[in-house]
């Protein structure tokens, strides 16, 4: 039986939550897993619905989530469902929500300059997520985000102190892993639009995370 996945998208269109759903919804069916769209929020506050589901997808950045969303997709996860995201769909997604938060292990605060070059770079080159990838350039956001110390990290970027001075060579995540409750959660904080997927390490660092994260 394959796995099941459930991709919930929506918020601020400036993120392409569409278009970014359905280049990883298919880059999932290509593996084989079935997936099921919508952009419907509702949705999340039916844990026993969610349940059913290998892997949750959130994509709503600058949204809002009922406490009943929230718990319900919460629970969900608990129980063992996934969680994985990218970008802001899923780390600037409920701002108000510091339980989501502690689940996605980070929250997006800024990104110094907009659209700049950076560099990703892989440090864990042993963990399956991110095992024989190299370093890769990036012309994007360059998130700063506020991240729990518990999160396994496999990439980073570091700020040169262009656009702020007192950032210059600060060390950021851009990918982890973490544990909340039965479930895995992944997260990727590249996917600024849908042409960002188009640098093969970035899907592939986002397909991988996935696969890791499904029950």
């Amino acid at each position: 039986m394959s796995k099941k996945v459930f991709i919930t998208w929506g918020g601020w269109d400036g993120h392409e939550p569409e278009q970014t759903s359905m280049i990883m919804a298919e880059t999932l069916r290509t593996d084989g897993l079935e997936v099921k769209v919508t952009d419907k929020i509702e949705p999340l506050a039916d844990t026993e619905f969610l349940k059913q589901f290998d892997l949750i997808v959130p994509v709503w950045t600058m949204s809002e989530i009922t406490k009943e969303q929230s718990e319900g997709l919460r629970n969900a996860i608990l129980s063992g469902s996934g969680l994985a995201g990218w970008h802001g769909g899923m780390c600037d997604a409920f701002r108000q929500d510091t339980e989501y938060q502690f689940m996605t292990g980070g929250q997006w605060v800024v990104h110094p300059g907009g659209i700049i070059d950076y560099t990703v770079n892989i440090i864990d080159h042993d963990d399956p997520i991110t095992a024989g990838l190299p370093d890769f350039k990036m012309h994007s956001e360059q998130y700063y985000m506020h991240t729990d110390p518990g999160n396994k990290v496999l990439a980073t970027t570091t700020f040169n102190g262009k656009h702020n001075a007192w950032i210059n060579r600060t060390v950021m995540p851009v990918a982890w892993k973490r544990m909340y409750g039965n479930g895995r959660v992944f997260y990727s904080s590249l996917g600024h639009v849908a042409a960002d997927f188009e640098v093969p390490e970035v899907k592939e660092i986002m397909r991988r995370g996935m696969h890791w994260a499904i029950r």
